[in-house]
């Protein structure tokens, strides 16, 4: 063999591997929000980003949930604070953002919400070698909650909920991303007792099991 014809096979071994290399690469997943997302109210095993990374897995999707730094209470100022830096740490290839309600629950209003949403939306995307790896899911109505009406001071939190879906509806249509509505699903915690944990606010498991499927479907077309 000459050497002309063993340096061909040489490059070609090597871009091979490469291929081979970026096909098999793992998806990173950081999950960025609040209670809702860290899943309050379940075991940590119970949460639906454990379990979208589980079936993302079991549908032959190599994936790993890198973070979940969510925590109860969290708003879209403290997702800038405390939450985009672990993300900017973790070097993540796909990202979900479930943030809102308690911007809504301490009185933002809706101008200053979609400032700062587009912001951390903004920031995720600059982290993204593909800005399409990204759901934007919306708030549940947790005025159907037997908790619920505790933090209302008054308001109307379904009205006021859906306002605030309409701008993340809104911003992920003009980055043509996917979202994934919680909403209607949500209403069900009202009549189905089983989906509100004990706390009488959160989802129980099978509250964020319901979520999951939702979510599912559609992070699984995304990636795949």
């Amino acid at each position: 063999m000459n050497k002309f014809i063993a340096g061909i096979l040489l490059i070609i071994t090597i871009d091979s591997c490469q291929i081979k290399t970026m096909a098999q690469q793992t998806v990173r997943y950081v999950a960025l929000g609040d209670s809702y997302t860290i899943c309050t109210g379940a075991k940590e095993e119970e949460s639906w980003p454990v379990l979208l990374t589980k079936h993302l897995k079991e549908n032959n999707i190599d994936i790993e949930l890198i973070a979940n730094p969510a925590v109860n209470g969290m708003t879209t100022q403290a997702v800038i604070e405390y939450e985009l830096p672990v993300l900017d740490k973790s070097k993540p290839t796909f990202v979900t953002l479930l943030i809102g309600t308690n911007d809504w629950v301490v009185g933002a209003d809706s101008a200053m919400f979609k400032k700062k949403l587009i912001y951390i939306i903004d920031h995720i995307q600059k982290q993204l070698s593909d800005k399409n790896k990204l759901i934007l899911i919306t708030l549940p109505d947790f005025s159907v909650t037997p908790s619920g009406k505790n933090y209302s001071r008054g308001r109307d939190i379904s009205k006021g909920i859906a306002e605030f879906n309409k701008i993340i509806i809104s911003e992920a249509k003009k980055r043509n991303l996917k979202t994934v509505d919680l909403f209607e699903v949500s209403k069900r915690m009202g009549t189905e007792p089983d989906l509100v944990s004990t706390d009488g606010l959160h989802p129980s498991a099978k509250g964020y099991a319901l979520w999951e499927s939702l979510i599912f479907p559609v992070a699984n077309e995304l990636l795949k």
